[in-house]
């Protein structure tokens, strides 16, 4: 990725609003979010159908010195756009507090996927809620 491209933020109010503010302080404010245990961070994706650049901000967990996010999208039916970017290009920007880095990112094994569920659930507790929303919809 050419750190001199445009990047797209999420256009969803309140997650441009953090981005921004994630941003504009190098990650001093925006790395946590009121009422949330999780801390976050920035992800930049490639759009697998625009070519451009993606940014998100995501909560995210550490696993052994790796970064873990997931990809519940609220429990929703179809994977969130992130994620979906990063399954064509896993080539990925990161940001955490004012850290900046390339990094290749990868879906967890299956042997890894239960500690890394109860690692992420630990610190958002409502991701067994988007968990149990997806299984009923026969998401994997």
């Amino acid at each position: 990725m050419d750190r001199s491209e445009e990047i797209v933020d999420n256009p969803d109010g309140w997650v441009a609003e953090h981005i921004r503010e994630y941003v504009a302080t190098d990650g001093r404010r925006g790395h946590r979010l009121s009422g949330w245990k999780a801390p976050t961070l920035l992800l930049v994706t490639r759009g697998r159908r625009s070519g451009k650049l993606r940014r998100t901000a995501l909560a995210y967990g550490e696993d052994d010195g790796r970064y873990v996010v997931v990809a519940s999208n609220g429990g929703a039916n179809r994977h969130p756009d992130w994620y979906l970017n990063l399954v064509e290009d896993p080539a990925v920007q990161v940001q955490v507090r004012g850290d900046r880095f390339a990094a290749r990112a990868r879906d967890a094994r299956a042997d890894e996927r239960p500690a890394l569920w109860r690692l992420m659930a630990s610190i958002g507790p409502s991701l067994d809620d988007h968990h149990g929303r997806a299984d009923a919809r026969s998401r994997s």
